[in-house]
């Protein structure tokens, strides 16, 4: 379990008026998430399993879904091809074992473009009032789901849909604009919480540039093969093409406009996470699994692409795979950190957070749990109706760290630097004029170090 799914974990397990009372100051962008993971754990509190279980489930169902979506749009073996290629993609292996809300997104941004198909094809309401309940959900559970939508309109306009499909989806996506507005406005108040997203031209705009190649590279391989021309697709019913346009034409805007729009908007404030847009996966499978269908069609080209799927596939289950799930594909462990704070702390020890948010790392194994005690601590988060625990004043802290002979501080250097404040500053100061550092250890990128009252060891 790395942090944030702590997060999820401490709020998940919070009564409902407590987590309602802390939505309103902290994290009301996961409200509905954290809500439907306090259901999950009523009915059964599976601890990790149960954490992880509802976005194993989802991220399933969101493969079927671009499978589905596959087969409506290029036929059968597309849809198969493009469904296997969803479930093997590192990113979505990653976020289909983890408790945050992403693959639940993705799955309800899958079952939407699907609708949106289905809803383009037929003259009834029904369809269209679906894919406004699927676009809502997939918003409430997290507001960047709204860049879906804008991406369906794009496919919408490049398949040159009729003015009255036009209408009914402007009309979905104003209601659904309108039913989040509040979320939205509530969350601009908490827009500290995204502070530390850097976004990196070397990392973020490197890779969203190379799968937005990987996904007009796929386009046009199926382009050229005659798909996306004046043939059908072979597996629609009836042999008409849908009204919402080829894979290209749907899994284009999905794959290049949510995370393109981040990296804009990052330009103003950086908000851009990949993981944010996770959703946009969904198009790259698209593709590449209709450029599949497509070479295999063609015949000549199938010996190098059994080749190259057979690779392809035994390194996203092997060394990616393997890789994927252990600790090491997470930036933190909270339960091997947790162990070695208590390993290294003594009862009647002092221990000390810097930055003060790093007690995520201790959620459900609070040094008074073994004795020691927390210097800075002034009120729980579960009674602050807060997302972490509330500090004393800077002006205490001192006092405090002199009381005792031995200081366990858990730190991580790199949110020091972003995260710096007076009351870290003291509690610097105080070690820095009365202690010293007798041992270090790191466990991840957390850095636990011993401090000894007085001028040695």
């Amino acid at each position: 379990m790395w942090q944030d799914e702590a997060f999820t974990y401490d709020m998940a397990h919070r009564t409902l008026p407590d987590l309602w009372a802390t939505l309103g100051g902290a994290d009301a962008v996961h409200g509905l998430y954290y809500l439907l993971m306090h259901g999950v754990f009523r009915l059964w509190d599976g601890g990790l399993v149960a954490l992880r279980l509802p976005s194993v489930l989802a991220m399933a169902g969101a493969a079927a879904g671009v499978a589905a979506l596959g087969r409506r749009l290029a036929g059968p073996r597309a849809g198969l091809a493009g469904g296997l290629v969803f479930a093997l993609l590192p990113a979505v292996q990653r976020y289909a074992q983890e408790g945050r809300s992403y693959a639940l997104v993705t799955a309800l941004v899958v079952a939407g473009t699907w609708t949106l198909v289905r809803a383009c094809g037929s003259r009834r309401r029904l369809w269209w009032i679906c894919y406004f309940a699927l676009a809502l959900l997939s918003c409430l559970l997290h507001e960047f789901a709204v860049l879906a939508p804008a991406a369906h309109g794009v496919a919408l306009l490049a398949a040159r849909a009729s003015r009255a499909v036009l209408v009914c989806w402007a009309t979905a996506v104003c209601a659904t604009a309108a039913a989040v507005a509040p979320l939205v406005l509530l969350s601009l108040g908490q827009s500290g919480q995204v502070a530390w997203i850097e976004v990196s031209p070397g990392g973020d705009v490197l890779g969203f540039a190379l799968i937005a190649g990987v996904g007009v590279l796929c386009a046009a391989v199926h382009r050229r093969s005659g798909s996306g021309g004046g043939a059908p697709p072979r597996g629609l019913p009836g042999g008409r093409r849908p009204p919402a346009g080829t894979p290209a034409t749907l899994a284009l805007p999905l794959l290049l406009v949510p995370p393109a729009a981040l990296l804009l908007a990052s330009l103003v404030k950086p908000l851009y996470v990949d993981r944010y847009v996770l959703y946009a996966q969904a198009g790259l499978a698209l593709l590449v699994g209709a450029a599949l269908d497509a070479l295999w069609r063609s015949g000549r080209a199938r010996p190098a692409v059994a080749l190259a799927t057979a690779a392809a596939v035994l390194a996203a289950v092997g060394p990616v795979g393997t890789q994927l799930r252990g600790p090491q594909s997470r930036t933190d462990d909270v339960g091997a950190i947790a162990e070695a704070v208590r390993e290294a702390a003594l009862p009647g020890d002092g221990v000390l957070f810097l930055p003060a948010g790093r007690r995520v790392w201790t959620f459900g194994h609070e040094p008074a749990t073994y004795g020691a005690v927390d210097l800075a601590l002034a009120e729980p988060r579960q009674r602050a109706h807060t997302l972490l625990d509330t500090e004393v004043p800077a002006a205490v802290i001192p006092g405090r760290v002199l009381h005792v002979s031995r200081v366990v501080v858990v730190r991580e250097p790199d949110r020091e630097r972003h995260e710096a404040s007076a009351r870290d500053e003291a509690k610097k100061a105080a070690l820095r004029e009365h202690f010293t550092r007798c041992a270090r250890s790191s466990v991840g990128t957390a850095r636990i170090e011993v401090y000894e009252h007085g001028d040695h060891c």
